[in-house]
């Protein structure tokens, strides 16, 4: 109904801390977005942002590392890839909303892979957002 009614939709997918343990992340990732995108056509996809949102980093002040963000990224568009074909893959927005903070955004937007982010808790002090945008920027103009 989203992409119907013109609305970008940000689609939020990630994994419990117990499943990252055991080695279960792509698996968990794969399932959601399958079953999340299964009646998304090629072209209405295009129009949505993915987010991967570890659940156990909402609101614990616990966020991957950049290169585990960056991996589940590449996943992410891999999989994209595999269903919809590589243009599609390419066209996706894939952001990291996994606690970002102005001590993490800087390596988090270097990652080619992580195409921005989706802020939450540190969004709500203006000096932490201004951080966090000033970090965004720098990696745009690099």
């Amino acid at each position: 109904k989203a992409l119907k009614s013109e609305l970008i939709p940000i689609v939020c997918i990630g994994e419990h801390l117990e499943e990252r343990e055991t080695g279960r992340t792509k698996d968990v990732i794969e399932s959601q977005f399958k079953l999340t995108f299964k009646d998304i056509k090629s072209e209405e996809l295009c129009r949505v942002i993915i987010a991967y949102e570890p659940i156990w980093a909402i609101g614990t002040g616990k966020t991957a590392t950049p290169e585990q963000a960056e991996e589940i990224h590449i996943f992410i568009r891999e999989l994209i890839a595999s269903i919809y074909g590589k243009n599609t893959a390419e066209t996706v927005r894939i952001q990291y909303g996994g606690s970002i903070k102005p001590t993490n955004a800087k390596e988090i937007f270097k990652k080619e892979n992580i195409d921005g982010g989706l802020v939450g808790g540190a969004s709500l002090q203006s000096k932490s957002l201004y951080e966090i945008i000033k970090a965004a920027e720098e990696s745009i103009n690099q």
